[in-house]
């Protein structure tokens, strides 16, 4: 909103110091100052308030340590991220963007699907909560509303260099030293393409997976595209989800991720540094670095109140829309395949449940009664029961690791994979 107004201001009046808002580092700046300052402020009255109404965690026990020292403990605080990211995204993005619509609706729809999840819990005391089949019903609604709109959108294109005589080309400056222009000509293309990591021309095509040729094989594409999309949303958006069971430990990891979504983000959407990388150039996708700066500082004042001992959880408010949105950022600026190596924990994480869950059911049915392959799953509460200490070098019986160990432990372990996702930049 402050930018369309500072923009009329300008062109009308030149109003002084309007044009600083179409600087998108300004607003990027500003949108992260402006999140954390709300998550810190806001956050306090919003845990307050949940004290007061005696909205609190319930915890089953687990025989995990520390465990019954959270109960009561506020949740639903992914209200707080929600509102953090959303104001300042009004203030300072580009509304009339394609791609910030999408990021403010995957917050406002699966934010919507993950606090009624939270209420019936909280309000209803119906500890299963929302039922599945209408969790993964609003997944799959917003996997198919992001796949429809990157399918039927005029302004959602990719853009490549082209011939001379080309008669689409547009025409671009992209650098200019003593005199001298660099030129690029370039074209809009609407396609299924994306990124693949390590991969010297690293650019995939869904349509490539067509059992036919010829222009039947871009509309398979699109089937094809939609079809990832929509498992991608599910699947982050429940990764997430799963890893929010100890203090800090998924706010912590989506800050890094969202620091790695920020720089991709800006890169695709800037023209030169696109062409200097050889990598997928998306006009447009550059507003997303607001909307991802509001994420990051979001998380960050949450953290505040968050980090252990925490004074408020997130909630399925909070871990649900923070899969969902690194879900569907991933996805506009065609990163989506990036998704294992730069979210390695959300898949390790969903990967142990699944594992869990499958060898239990197979040696249940075989020898009668069901065996682990974890101590206990998601992973992180693995290693909370102390199998992170190998007694053969501590000269001792593993004892359980402090939950702000295994925490920090997983924060290094995505910054490593943080550090890998940038270096596929270069490294193809």
């Amino acid at each position: 909103m402050l930018y369309s107004l500072f923009k009329y201001l300008q062109s009308q009046f030149d109003f002084p110091g309007a044009g600083l808002l179409h600087y998108l580092s300004f607003r990027t700046a500003m949108a992260i100052l402006f999140s954390l300052i709300i998550a810190w402020i806001f956050g306090k009255h919003v845990i307050c308030l949940l004290q007061r109404k005696q909205i609190g965690e319930e915890i089953r026990n687990l025989g995990l340590e520390g465990q019954l020292t959270k109960k009561g403990t506020p949740t639903m605080g992914g209200v707080i991220i929600l509102l953090s990211i959303l104001v300042p995204v009004l203030l300072f993005g580009d509304l009339s963007n394609i791609y910030v619509r999408l990021m403010i609706i995957t917050t406002l729809w699966i934010g919507t699907v993950g606090f009624l999840d939270d209420y019936i819990k909280v309000f209803r005391k119906n500890k299963a909560g929302l039922q599945g089949r209408f969790k993964i019903v609003g997944q799959v609604g917003l996997g198919l509303i992001i796949g429809l709109t990157m399918y039927f959108c005029d302004d959602v294109v990719t853009r490549e260099r082209v011939e001379k005589n080309n008669p689409d080309a547009h025409t671009e400056i992209i650098a200019e030293a003593g005199g001298n222009k660099e030129i690029y000509l370039s074209s809009d293309i609407k396609s299924t393409q994306t990124t693949i990591p390590f991969v010297k021309d690293n650019e995939f095509d869904y349509s490539w997976l067509s059992p036919v040729s010829g222009e039947a094989s871009q509309t398979i594409g699109w089937i094809i595209y939609v079809l990832v999309v929509i498992l991608i949303v599910v699947a982050v958006s429940n990764g997430a989800n799963l890893t929010d069971g100890m203090d800090g430990l998924l706010s912590g990891i989506s800050i890094i991720i969202g620091l790695v979504l920020l720089v991709f983000a800006y890169l695709s959407g800037n023209i030169i540094y696109a062409d200097y990388l050889n990598i997928m150039y998306i006009p447009n996708s550059g507003e997303l670095v607001v909307f991802m700066g509001a994420f990051i500082g979001a998380l960050i004042g949450f953290l505040w109140y968050n980090s252990y001992p925490a004074q408020v959880f997130m909630g399925d408010t909070g871990s649900l829309s923070l899969g969902a949105i690194i879900a569907v950022f991933c996805v506009v600026i065609r990163k989506e395949l990036m998704i294992p190596l730069l979210c390695g924990i959300f898949f390790v994480e969903s990967l142990s449940v699944m594992l869990q869950v499958v060898y239990f059911k197979y040696t249940k049915k075989k020898y009668g009664e069901g065996r682990r392959i974890f101590k206990m799953s998601p992973l992180h509460h693995h290693f909370q029961k102390g199998a992170g200490e190998i007694p053969a070098l501590i000269q001792r019986p593993a004892q359980p690791l402090p939950e702000s160990k295994i925490v920090i432990r997983f924060w290094i372990v995505t910054i490593l994979l943080a550090v890998l996702t940038i270096v596929t930049l270069k490294v193809r």
